[in-house]
């Protein structure tokens, strides 16, 4: 369910403030301990974040990991009816492979885990119907952020 025009606003106007932020940040050299593909994948989950609402998601948990399980899920939450455990790939370049190849067997495995122990956690996680998205992002020099979304990327087996 897409968002109203007011709500919208206030989003990209929250988006827009925590970009001015974060570029505060850098140049004042906070998070400078922050390996460089770690501050570009952050970045991605922010952008992914921002966009996800605007379709209208609700997101319910970010970085989301249990002390049971090694693993963590980027983000969760819901698209109508739907709870989505969403897995974020961010590139600073087209050069390679897709950002979304990056979800190999391994990384499905351990999301596919992490849910389960999620889906733990509710009382009707039995009638909750379930799904696995994975979100592209990227930086391209001189460029918006292009983002994809890949809904029921892969399933449960």
């Amino acid at each position: 369910m897409p968002i109203s025009a007011s709500s919208r606003l206030r989003l990209n106007f929250f988006a827009r403030s925590m970009g001015a932020l974060d570029r505060l940040s850098a140049r004042f050299h906070r998070g400078a301990n922050i390996a460089p593909h770690l501050a570009t994948g952050m970045r991605g989950e922010e952008a992914a974040y921002f966009h996800l609402r605007r379709l209208g998601y609700i997101l319910v948990a970010r970085r989301w990991h249990s002390p049971k399980q090694p693993g963590d899920i980027d983000l969760i939450g819901w698209d109508g009816e739907w709870l989505c455990f969403i897995e974020v790939k961010t590139r600073s370049s087209r050069a390679v492979e897709p950002a979304e190849a990056a979800v190999d067997a391994d990384k499905r495995a351990t999301l596919r885990r992490m849910a389960r122990e999620y889906l733990r956690l509710l009382e009707d996680a039995a009638t909750t119907p379930s799904r696995f998205d994975v979100v592209s992002v990227y930086f391209e020099p001189n460029q918006q952020p292009e983002i994809e979304v890949f809904r029921g990327a892969f399933d449960w087996k």
